[in-house]
């Protein structure tokens, strides 16, 4: 299920961040993080099962009613197992009104998972 963050869920979003190519150096990451929650058009949410074990973050485009995944991560050990589609698939869900759109970091997964 997706939740959205919450301070709380810190260092467990960085921790899932983290494993995004383009987040490894920890200055980068704490940037990102800040921009997520300060950027009112910036959105993370975390996916749970009996722990959280993924990360989808979204920049929304309201002009263009368009919603942009920015980041999505699974922690290893669960990986393979459908998580990152279903964490699509379900933002699909809350936000039919919308067309979600990967950008250039996450457009290899979400055409290789086919859901948007």
């Amino acid at each position: 299920m997706l939740i959205r963050y919450k301070k709380t869920f810190e260092k467990i979003a960085m921790g899932l961040l983290s494993f995004m190519p383009n987040e490894k150096d920890l200055k980068k990451l704490q940037l990102t993080m800040k921009e997520y929650e300060t950027e009112e058009n910036w959105q993370l949410f975390l996916w749970k099962e009996e722990d959280i074990i993924g990360l989808l973050g979204v920049l929304y485009h309201n002009e263009e009613n368009t919603i942009e995944i920015q980041h999505i991560s699974v922690n290893p050990s669960h990986r393979y197992q459908g998580v990152g589609k279903r964490m699509v698939k379900s933002l699909r869900e809350m936000y039919a009104d919308k067309v979600i759109v990967p950008n250039e970091n996450t457009a290899p997964f979400i055409e290789k998972c086919d859901v948007c």
